[in-house]
């Protein structure tokens, strides 16, 4: 009886904690507003809020019948009916099992850790090898995207000159908490192997840098004072097709206070491609917020770190062993490829126990 107690305890803590009762609030609130006439005239302010209505319907009603479940367990139990025992120690273990998933939840407090994200991948020190390694990677997300139903599209990338990445900009979304898990992968990635580019087949480190940004699309979450920007736009290069490498499409927003420089021109319309960055730079700037623990824009000083030795937190290894070691928690897996091939949950786990230790 002192165990069905105890799950039924700590299950109303993890509500209580969650301010489930908040959020019926505010679902409650959003469905009142989508309910007007006139909801779908702003389509882009229409879609923010569905969204939200959904994510909302979705994580009350988890938690709801949680709490039910766990508050009939006790019930149960307290007839102390024989003939109940088998059933009631099967729906204990079910519901221990779906609470122990669901408590990591507790742990995203941040600000943005329900985001969607942007994923950068920047081709560190390794030449070519470095370039292959940041298409490695690049499918490496994406596997672990599809095996946990995330969508993924591509905003910008630009290839090697031989082979590979210089760097790419990928935009997944769908996940639950998916900056809060996500923000593990942020750092430099270290890949050492046998070279497919060397002659003389020799051993090469090469170093890319993952940059895991929370996706800030709407200006009032990150404002930023117009006159701390500078906006280039240029001719877009390479295929193009049509329009876009012969108009001035492409943008280039320069953050000035930080730094912080993100060129687009991918898409057809300058428009659009400024749309892009901007979401970009704004991104760019709540993860240093988080970084630097900064509540104001004017007091952040742009990132600087190098994708080269001594700034990684994994190294992954492929020769003369095969090993993928996190160089912050020291979850370690001897199966590289099967960490390649989507495989980081383990490490995304670990990274987040250890932010509790």
């Amino acid at each position: 009886m002192t165990d069905y107690v105890e799950l039924d305890n700590n299950i109303q803590q993890a509500y209580k904690r969650l301010d489930i009762d908040a959020l019926k609030k505010e679902y409650d609130e959003l469905q009142e507003v989508m309910s007007k006439p006139d909801f779908w005239s702003d389509n882009e302010r229409a879609a923010k809020s569905s969204k939200r209505s959904s994510s909302l319907e979705k994580r009350i009603n988890f938690w709801v019948k949680l709490k039910t479940d766990a508050a009939d367990l006790v019930d149960l139990a307290e007839l102390n009916d024989k003939s109940l025992e088998k059933g009631i120690t099967k729906q204990f273990n079910s519901i221990s099992k779906t609470y122990a998933a669901a408590r990591r939840e507790l742990q995203f407090s941040g600000p943005y850790d329900d985001a969607d994200v942007l994923l950068n991948i920047f081709a560190g020190a390794g030449g070519t090898d470095a370039q292959d390694w940041a298409e490695m990677l690049l499918r490496m997300y994406s596997r672990w995207a599809e095996s946990e139903g995330i969508s993924v599209s591509t905003i910008d990338i630009s290839t090697g000159d031989e082979a590979g990445l210089k760097s790419v900009t990928i935009d997944l979304a769908g996940g639950s908490f998916l900056y809060g898990k996500l923000q593990a992968e942020h750092g430099v990635h270290r890949l050492v192997r046998l070279s497919p580019f060397n002659s003389d087949n020799l051993r090469q480190t090469s170093f890319a840098r993952v940059e895991i940004m929370p996706k800030i699309a709407s200006p009032e979450q990150v404002l930023i004072d117009d006159s701390d920007l500078k906006i280039d736009v240029y001719r877009s290069g390479g295929k193009g097709g049509q329009s876009v490498n012969t108009t001035d499409s492409a943008v280039r927003i320069t953050h000035l206070p930080t730094n912080i420089v993100v060129a687009i021109q991918n898409e057809r319309s300058q428009l659009q491609n400024r749309e892009t960055a901007m979401t970009i730079v704004r991104s760019k700037l709540a993860r240093l917020k988080i970084e630097q623990h900064k509540e104001k824009i004017s007091e952040l000083k742009g990132p600087n770190e190098q994708a080269a030795w001594g700034n990684q937190i994994r190294n992954y290894v492929l020769h003369p062993y095969t090993m993928v070691k996190d160089t912050r928690t020291k979850h370690e897996s001897k199966d590289a490829q099967k960490v390649l091939d989507g495989d980081i949950n383990g490490y995304i786990e670990a990274y987040l126990d250890s932010l509790i230790g």
